[in-house]
């Protein structure tokens, strides 16, 4: 495995081009949900302040009204992209009044599934759309699972870096094809390695019992009011999260491009008998967008995804068989309680050092049984991942130690963590490497261990956790002084949105009947 990688750091060095990767772009999506002062889902309609949720750029909410959801533009340095994030939040937490955001990935839902208010974004054809698609996650996986946030770190290589790649092992194929292919590469190791992220990084092993409705699924009562498990990292990518059973049974290939688009579109449009029961419109009421095992391709979850842009009204998948793989969405990481934006700096430098690794290693197809085994793993880290005494399955079947195998993994990623600090010409990366290697041997370092001793410190329950944190960060938010040059583009973005949605809905449209067919008559095989 580290073979290959340090064949190819070495191959990129030869060609004689250093700090290629300078030109690489990394973009950040973060999701909180808006709270009342006594934790309970907020109730109130999305905030006018922070815009229209249909059309602003970088202020949105996902499954609830509630949902915040956060897109920084992409940049090339992360201390830009996590400047903006830290704005976008201390913006909101001036608009938002007496409400906080939740600083855990998991919620307290402390009134049940009918306290999730489904996001609404007018009666354009195209919110009307959105709404509905959410609808149709309610019916069927309930409002529980979609209530999870977290955040989606979004990086592209430079294009000298992959020519340089390309260059130093001979690909003639047109630069497109193997950009794709090189990406696909990676989202294959990721898929093999990406455990570390949870395990590494991981912030949720404890839920409020609320969550559940106080059905224990295998857990340990933390406290009269928290579930826990004990060696938990990361319970927002466990079965009772986003690694569900609903969709355990699709088999989408990450082999190519080719066969990621024809699974995925094989999901989305094959007729499924039990969402067939729930129907589509019922009594006037639309319930989902269709009865396929998929809605559209944003329904299937996974720790990664291919991402190329997509225009106006474009499917994924069509925008992927244009354009080609141009990044990758990492979809593994906790919102980090200890962070007022849920992420820091040493956790984006690791990706980009994990990230590099898993696109310089050698990348075999997927099978189905190896597949199999990556599913486990990633359940296992969940749910169990700081147990010294883990095991994990290598790809052939051989049961290896977690903190074996990531020591092995830390050695391979030593010469991408180089390449990146030929960028600084310093050893900041290197020394980010050696910061989480400490988390091998202790992982008492890790989110996941200090939340349940910070829990057990002060004899909080995880709702009492969250509020306090949330709360905190608030006050710290709104403490620190806004830029005045970002607060105004921020109202004006906020001002220009509202004008836009409105510009929309005052088009006329077709019906909404309509407008769905034409969407999901597209095809893949779209050209430009």
């Amino acid at each position: 495995m580290n073979a290959s990688v340090d064949n190819r750091v070495r191959g990129v060095q030869a060609g004689g081009q250093r700090g290629l990767l300078r030109g690489s772009f990394k973009g950040l999506e973060k999701e909180s949900l808006r709270v009342t002062p006594d934790a309970r889902v907020s109730q109130r309609p999305h905030p006018r302040g922070l815009g229209s949720a249909l059309c602003h750029p970088q202020i949105t909410t996902d499954y609830s009204e509630a949902l915040l959801e956060f897109v920084t533009p992409a940049f090339q340095d992360s201390e830009d992209a996590l400047a903006r994030l830290h704005a976008l939040h201390q913006y909101t937490a001036r608009v938002i009044d007496d409400e906080i955001l939740w600083a855990t990935s998991m919620p307290c839902l402390t009134d049940g599934d009918a306290s999730i208010p489904i996001a609404d974004y007018g009666h354009s054809n195209i919110g009307q759309m959105k709404h509905v698609y959410r609808r149709g996650l309610d019916w069927r996986y309930g409002r529980a699972m979609q209530a999870i946030a977290g955040i989606h770190f979004n990086y592209s290589f430079s294009e000298p870096f992959l020519r340089a790649v390309q260059a130093s092992e001979n690909d003639r194929r047109e630069f497109a094809a193997f950009r794709s292919d090189f990406y696909f590469r990676l989202i294959r190791n990721f898929q093999r390695y990406g455990w570390l992220v949870p395990f590494l990084m991981g912030a949720s092993p404890a839920i409020c019992k609320s969550f559940t409705g106080g059905q224990n699924l295998d857990f340990e009562s933390f406290s009269p009011r928290t579930f826990y498990t004990p060696y938990g990292t990361s319970l927002r990518m466990s079965d009772i999260g986003y690694k569900n059973n609903a969709q355990a049974a699709l088999n989408i290939s990450y082999n190519d491009l080719d066969s990621y688009v024809s699974s995925l579109r094989h999901a989305i449009e094959t007729p499924d008998p039990e969402y067939a029961r729930i129907g589509t419109q019922v009594a006037g009421e639309w319930r989902q967008l269709n009865t396929n095992v998929l809605q559209i391709e944003n329904e299937y979850y996974s720790f990664v995804r291919p991402k190329a842009a997509a225009r106006s009204g474009e499917q994924p998948t069509c925008a992927l068989r244009r354009a080609g793989v141009e990044y990758v969405e990492i979809r593994a990481l906790d919102l980090d309680p200890f962070s007022p934006i849920g992420i820091t700096h040493d956790q984006t430098d690791f990706l980009e050092i994990l990230l590099l690794f898993c696109l310089l290693s050698d990348s075999p197809a997927i099978d189905a049984a190896e597949q199999s085994r990556i599913n486990a793993n990633q359940g296992l880290v969940a749910r169990a991942g700081r147990d010294p005494e883990l095991k994990l399955h290598r790809a052939d079947g051989e049961r290896v130690g977690l903190r074996d195998w990531a020591r092995e993994i830390f050695d391979g990623m030593a010469g991408p963590a180089e390449l990146l600090d030929e960028v600084h010409d310093q050893h900041h990366y290197r020394h980010i490497l050696s910061r989480y290697r400490e988390r091998i041997d202790d992982a008492s370092l890790t989110p996941s261990a200090r939340v349940l001793e910070v829990m057990d410190r002060n004899h909080e329950e995880f709702v009492e956790f969250g509020l306090r944190v949330s709360a905190d960060h608030a006050e710290t938010l709104r403490d620190q002084p806004l830029e005045p040059t970002m607060a105004a583009t921020l109202a004006e973005e906020a001002a220009e949105s509202l004008a836009e949605q409105a510009r929309l809905e005052a088009t006329d449209q077709p019906p909404f009947e309509a407008f769905l067919a034409a969407y999901f008559a597209q095809k893949p095989t779209c050209g430009s």
